[in-house]
C-alpha cells in the first residue's frame, strides 16, 4: 500500500454531456460522441475499426471524493458498497465504459454509449472480444431493482 501509479491519458472524450447529474444509466446507451486520441498514440489505433465495441478506461476527473458507502442512482436506499456500484467517488476515480465503435477517422474514434461528460481524460482503450461475452452473470442488488421495474 502507499505505492503512487502514474496514468498518462492517451486521449479526451467529446460528449453533449456537460454535467455529470444529466448522465442517466439506461439513456447513456443511445448518446453519441467522440474519443479524441492524441497524435502520439495515433499509431495505437491501428486496426481498431474491425471491432464492433471497445471498453474505455477513463478518469471521473471531477469526482473529488471516496465514499465507501453509497446511493446509487437506481436505488436510493439501502446503501451499497462504491465495489458493488458504478459510482464516481471510488478510491482511485477509474470509470469503465463499453462503447459501439462506429467509425474511426485518423485520430477519432465515433462512439455510441457514452456515459462521460466532455474533457473526460481517456486512459485506455481495449477491444471487447468474445471472450469478454458471459451469459450466465449474477446482478446483484440490482435483479431485485430490475424486477420493479418491469
Amino acid at each position: 500500500m502507499g505505492k503512487t501509479l502514474k496514468l498518462t491519458p492517451i486521449g479526451v472524450i467529446h460528449s453533449s454531456y456537460t454535467d455529470p447529474a444529466d448522465i442517466h444509466p439506461l439513456r447513456s446507451r443511445f448518446t453519441k460522441g467522440t474519443i479524441e486520441i492524441f497524435q502520439e498514440y495515433t499509431k495505437g489505433l491501428k486496426d481498431i475499426e474491425g471491432f464492433s465495441h471497445i471498453y474505455v478506461l477513463w478518469h471521473f476527473h471531477l469526482s473529488e471524493r471516496v465514499d465507501l458507502l453509497t446511493s446509487p442512482l437506481m436505488e436510493l436506499k439501502p446503501k451499497r458498497g462504491t465495489f458493488a456500484t458504478r459510482t464516481p467517488h471510488r478510491p482511485n476515480h477509474i470509470g469503465l465504459t463499453v462503447v459501439r465503435l462506429v467509425k474511426r477517422s485518423k485520430n477519432i474514434l465515433h462512439v455510441k454509449g457514452v456515459d462521460m461528460v466532455e474533457g473526460t481524460p481517456v486512459l485506455d482503450i481495449k477491444p471487447y472480444t468474445r471472450r469478454d461475452r458471459r451469459s450466465h452473470i449474477r446482478l446483484g442488488w440490482l435483479e431485485e431493482v430490475e424486477r420493479r421495474e418491469r
